[in-house]
């Protein structure tokens, strides 16, 4: 595995890390509702064994947010976060078939979503800053929150949007419920998934709970990859003399995840509570590929390569909050600690046959993070005018090292860059203003002043000493203005503009030679001096009830982001041939699309069992590659992405069943020497669950219906030089055309609940 992937995988589970702990910086509810004040809490049977078909909520937030309870989802046996944003607008994944891991709202790369937890930045994660939502169990989900466009005390990293993952909290649920679940692959092999929680009371004024998730999961896949040389002279078959080689691969991630979580909160009377959180995950993951390669039309044998990755994650989170009254207004006080420590291990065989391959390589890679963070502010005034001003803060030290060994045992050379430290502190004060004349009509405004202070240390070649050094600062004052107007009981407009920030990825900032990234003929070497990327963003929505419970919406968006950051070839090449590429903020882009979604039952036609939904979303955005000189869109964006639905309730079988369809256009992804068009085919999904009694059903679900395969498109170009690279990109003349196909089959899970 290559030393990127190996950094991004380090960097994973810290952000996942805080499925009720949330780690980072508080944002509390809109300060119109008094932070104290809950809904009844609901009972374990109620939310747990339901015949009632849930529909999107309508927010009463003045910025645009969509926002969807588990039961939403819940119907679908999803296993993890990433499985339920299948089915919000706007929302998809570059992942391999089956895997639902960095989240891309409008068709950005993941960096340009903000992942928060219970409104508060979650710590770490990918190196790009973004956040493996398929790590977080779907048990501990209260709802999703979809963030459009962010106020002036939420952070401002989500240029593309924010997801907010809202956990269940002691406060609104009270009872117990279990689970106990099997996944069986379509080779047969079975992986067991526990869950059991309770939440409960001591007095009247103190709740508390208590979570424990256990779940395996596997996912078997194979790849078959034709590769051709001199497209021009032939057809694209395996007859001919352009055709090279055939690869095939098989690849398999398979691996536990153990994750705890507990809640303690006192309520005082009359208002304020405190409230304390702790959290931690365990994961250990094995991911095996081996690959075969045949040559020509005969098919020769012409190798084999075997990796083994071995990783093993633990992560450990504590948040304190509170509100307390202090005059005619309330304190708000949140401190956090978050931990992350990675060992991993990727071992690299090479032969003529499975049989005859012998070590070739290993690589270690260890991360250690810790992240402190804190929040102070006050609120004051009523519904009609009110006013919070607070700071949020962040202490962030990262350290890392990567290792290679030869086949020997033998420690390879250090690059440069290979053992580091990075250190990032953030000061964001901010003040929003809530001004509400008339029911009809709300204006909310406001201010966040970011100020972050950023070091990178990394040691020199062959040295473990962590000489070098580059230091980053940067101030934004970011300001944002949302209007709400509501000319009827079933109507509401919104319209507004934020500034946000994209910060640039942990990997791109370190001084480290990456071979083979992003292509095996490049390597990436960090810059330290990389900025900021900023932008600004519109929205402009509206937004209907239908009926009692159903729902439509429309949204339009458009961001300019300026400060793009986009690798650049330096005109250099390693000892090895390797040309060398660095990350450089080279221009502008520009984003634009709509979002409508719509999710009802179909009373209209005495049918209120059914319910339907669907959403489509229409993306689009330019930006000029920094290698042709051409405008296109951002790498790896859709055209569109859409999702169509429905569920049935048959009330006299106390039973329901329900399928979904989702699915995306094709995109391009530029690089230096190779262009790679991505394209997936739909996935289907159904379910079928029996409820029994009060207290259980009984759910049988299937994924991937329809074999779904993942299809990419490589145009790899050669020279002798940059400039003849691209010249040779120009003119079309490709060295080699590779097709890979990718596919999983059906994933099939039983699930027994029970409340209590």
């Amino acid at each position: 595995m290559s030393n990127v992937r190996t950094l991004l995988c380090g960097c994973a589970v810290a952000a996942l890390t805080l499925p009720l702990a949330a780690i980072g910086q508080t944002i509390p509810a809109d300060p119109s509702v008094p932070a104290t004040e809950a809904a009844a809490p609901e009972e374990a049977s109620d939310i747990i064994v339901t015949g009632t078909i849930a529909f999107r909520n309508r927010t009463e937030d003045v910025n645009p947010v969509l926002s969807y309870d588990l039961d939403y989802f819940q119907r679908f046996e999803p296993v993890s976060v990433g499985e339920m944003l299948k089915r919000v607008p706007g929302v998809t994944f570059t992942s391999d078939v089956l895997e639902y891991d960095g989240v891309q709202f409008r068709g950005l790369p993941a960096g340009y979503t903000q992942v928060l937890i219970n409104g508060r930045r979650a710590p770490g994660g990918e190196s790009d800053r973004s956040f493996f939502v398929d790590r977080i169990p779907a048990e501990l989900v209260e709802k999703i929150e979809i963030v459009r466009s962010p106020r002036a005390d939420q952070p401002s990293e989500g240029v593309a949007g924010s997801l907010n993952i809202v956990t269940k909290e002691a406060a609104t649920f009270e009872g117990g419920f279990a689970k106990a679940g099997a996944l069986i692959n379509k080779d047969g092999k079975v992986r067991p998934s526990l869950a059991a929680a309770y939440a409960g009371r001591i007095g009247e004024d103190t709740s508390y709970w208590g979570a424990l998730n256990y779940q395996e999961r596997r996912n078997p896949k194979k790849k078959v990859s034709l590769r051709f040389d001199d497209v021009a002279s032939g057809p694209l078959d395996e007859t001919n003399d352009v055709f090279n080689n055939t690869e095939l691969q098989s690849d398999t991630r398979d691996g536990s995840d153990l994750s705890g979580s507990a809640e303690i909160r006192h309520d005082f009377h009359g208002d304020g509570f405190i409230r304390l959180q702790g959290f931690f995950v365990d994961t250990n993951r094995d991911e095996d590929e081996t690959s075969l390669t045949f040559e020509g039309p005969d098919l020769d044998g012409d190798g084999v390569e075997i990796q083994h990755e071995d990783i093993h994650q633990k992560t450990y989170a504590i948040n304190a909050d509170g509100v307390i009254p202090v005059g005619s207004g309330q304190l708000g006080l949140a401190a956090s600690w978050s931990g992350y420590r990675e060992n991993s291990d990727v071992r690299s065989d090479e032969g003529d046959t499975v049989a005859e391959a012998e070590l070739a390589g290993t690589e270690t890679l260890d991360i250690k993070d810790d992240e402190y963070s804190g929040t102070v502010y006050y609120a004051i005034g009523a519904d009609a005018l009110r006013l919070k001003v607070g700071v949020d803060l962040l202490n962030k030290t990262r350290n890392g090292a990567n290792l290679a060994f030869d086949d020997e045992g033998e420690a390879d050379d250090l690059l440069p860059g290979a053992v580091f430290r990075i250190r990032e502190k953030r000061y964001d004060p901010y003040a929003r203003l809530t001004f509400k004349p008339s029911p009809e009509f709300t204006l909310d405004a406001g201010l966040r002043y970011e100020i972050t202070r950023r070091t990178v240390r990394s040691n020199e070649a062959d040295e473990n000493a962590l000489t070098q050094s580059a230091k980053y600062k940067t101030e934004s004052l970011n300001p944002s203005l949302h209007l709400r107007y509501e000319p009827t009981g079933v109507d509401q407009f919104r319209a507004s503009i934020a500034r946000t920030v994209r910060r640039p990825d942990y990997d791109l900032i370190t001084p480290y030679l990456q071979e083979e990234e992003p292509a095996d003929e490049n390597a990436t070497q960090g810059n330290p001096a990389l900025r900021n990327e900023r932008a600004w963003g519109v929205d402009v929505g509206y937004e209907r009830k239908l009926g009692r419970r159903g729902i439509i919406g429309a949204n339009l968006f458009y961001r300019d982001i300026t400060d793009v950051t986009e690798l650049v070839s330096i005109g250099e090449e390693t000892d090895d041939g390797l040309r060398i590429l660095e990350p450089r903020n080279v221009g502008d882009g520009k984003v634009w699309g709509i979002e409508v979604d719509f999710s009802a039952p179909l009373d209209v036609v005495g049918m209120p069992d059914t319910g339907l939904f669907a959403n489509y979303t229409y993306l689009d955005s330019s930006i000029r590659d920094p290698f042709t000189g051409e405008k296109r869109r951002f790498n790896n964006q859709p055209h569109h992405v859409y999702n169509v639905g429905f569920i049935q309730t048959v009330r006299v079988a106390d039973a329901s069943f329900g399928a979904t369809i989702s699915g995306r256009s094709k995109s391009l992804e530029s690089n230096f020497d190779e262009t790679v068009a991505l394209k997936y085919d739909p996935d289907l999904e159904a379910f079928v669950e029996k409820r029994i009694g009060k207290n259980f059903v009984l759910r049988f679900s299937v994924q991937d219906i329809l074999r779904r395969t993942k299809s990419e498109t490589f145009r790899k170009y050669d020279g002798d030089s940059v400039e003849e690279v691209l010249a040779n990109r120009r003119a079309g003349d490709i060295d080699e055309y590779e097709l890979e196909r990718e596919n999983a089959g059906p994933l099939y899970q039983v699930t027994l609940r029970a409340a209590f």
